[in-house]
């Protein structure tokens, strides 16, 4: 059988160097038959396995129109082609059409006998749903592609575990946005519209089903202006709902009181790849860090208006290329990430969260409250 490599463990310039005739796969869902995938491919030496998309497809337990699904894919297997990959396919359950053509592999797949729940279970109605979205991208030459998702996915299950009595996750979505991808090989994209497009078909599930507290927690920069969008379109299409995001974490007062307290680094070390991120991977998953690569790229071109750390401060807006200011693919001090301090902002994360999904029930009980007493126009509608 196939040697399996999974594709989110490497770092960009181990994926820079693949062969680009090697099979990379994109799998909805798990629990396929690998021998059988592999000899559905001629059984090559070696098959590199991207992370499996969560749902979205009919029986995965929460779906979105053929035609989202569709784009979304699409657009990922086209981020790698474009970087000159050609055997680049999606995995998906029998009887799903994506109209991929060769670029699709069907196979027999549990969920086509035995659909999963809901997601999630409708006996969680009243909590807020917690979807957490993080990204495939490179991370400079010391950190995973997955340094995104790992972040976002562990913040999610940490809130989770506080306070079940109040939220409930999805699966960590591993795919978001980068329109900055043609830098550095391997970076994946969703597209913009593809991203918007699915997101709010998954809200519209929810809010059918009865779920009406809604919070996206990001990983990825990267989606942060297309999530706000969807908020916007969410809330005035299903407007007794609360649905909310926010600047991906450690972005409140109490969190940017952590970042300063424990900091080694100044100002533009850390926004990508950096003292910030590298510490909460080294805390996640010391076997993905590579701190001996770590190359530190701190030389943004920063005006008063215009400079790059954690929280993008000032009051100038744009999207030059990276390539302006890094070398490495980073934005920010790597070297000087630790352990400790990935401990610290990962449970000051966590919390600065549970803080959100309290303040989420509040805003919307007392909104009903308002709503339901004819508050201003609203005792005109009745």
């Amino acid at each position: 059988m196939s040697n399996v490599i999974l594709y989110d463990e490497l770092t960009w310039p181990e994926i820079s160097s693949l062969p680009r005739d090697i099979p990379l796969v994109i799998p909805l869902g798990t629990g396929y038959d690998l021998e059988q995938f592999c000899l559905a491919l001629g059984n090559p030496e070696t098959i590199i396995f991207l992370p499996p998309f969560p749902f979205g497809w009919v029986g995965s337990g929460l779906e979105v129109a053929d035609d989202y699904l569709e784009a979304y894919i699409s657009n990922l297997i086209t981020s790698l082609r474009e970087d000159g990959f050609t055997r680049v396919y999606a995995l998906t359950p029998q009887g799903i059409n994506l109209s991929l053509g060769a670029n699709q592999i069907s196979l027999d797949h549990p969920n086509q006998w035995q659909p999963l729940p809901g997601l999630p279970s409708d006996l969680d109605v009243d909590k807020v749903v917690l979807i957490p979205i993080g990204h495939t991208e490179q991370h400079s030459y010391h950190l995973p592609m997955s340094t995104d998702t790992l972040i976002i996915s562990a913040i999610s299950q940490g809130v989770v575990k506080a306070c079940r009595e109040l939220c409930v996750n999805l699966p960590v979505m591993p795919y978001g946005v980068s329109t900055h991808r043609s830098s550095f090989c391997g970076t994946l994209n969703a597209g913009g519209r593809a991203f918007e497009d699915f997101w709010l078909d998954i809200v519209q599930n929810l809010v059918v089903r009865g779920f009406n507290r809604i919070y996206f927690i990001n990983g990825h920069g990267g989606n942060s202006s297309f999530l706000v969008n969807i908020i916007k379109y969410a809330g005035e299409k299903y407007r007794r709902i609360f649905c909310a995001t926010s600047w991906l974490y450690l972005s409140g007062s109490a969190g940017i009181a952590s970042l300063e307290q424990h900091r080694e680094s100044k100002l533009g070390g850390m926004g990508h790849a950096c003292e910030l991120e590298t510490s909460l991977i080294l805390s996640l998953r010391p076997d993905l860090v590579h701190m001996d690569r770590v190359r530190d790229d701190t030389d943004f071109i920063t005006t008063p208006s215009y400079y790059m750390d954690w929280l993008e401060g000032g009051s100038i807006i744009a999207n030059p290329p990276w390539e302006d200011d890094s070398i490495h693919g980073a934005y920010g001090s790597g070297s000087l990430g630790t352990t400790e301090k990935g401990r610290i902002w990962l449970d000051d994360a966590i919390e600065e969260k549970i803080s959100h999904i309290k303040e989420i029930h509040e805003q919307h009980s007392r909104r009903e409250i308002r709503r339901n007493a004819g508050f201003g126009l609203w005792g005109a509608q009745k």
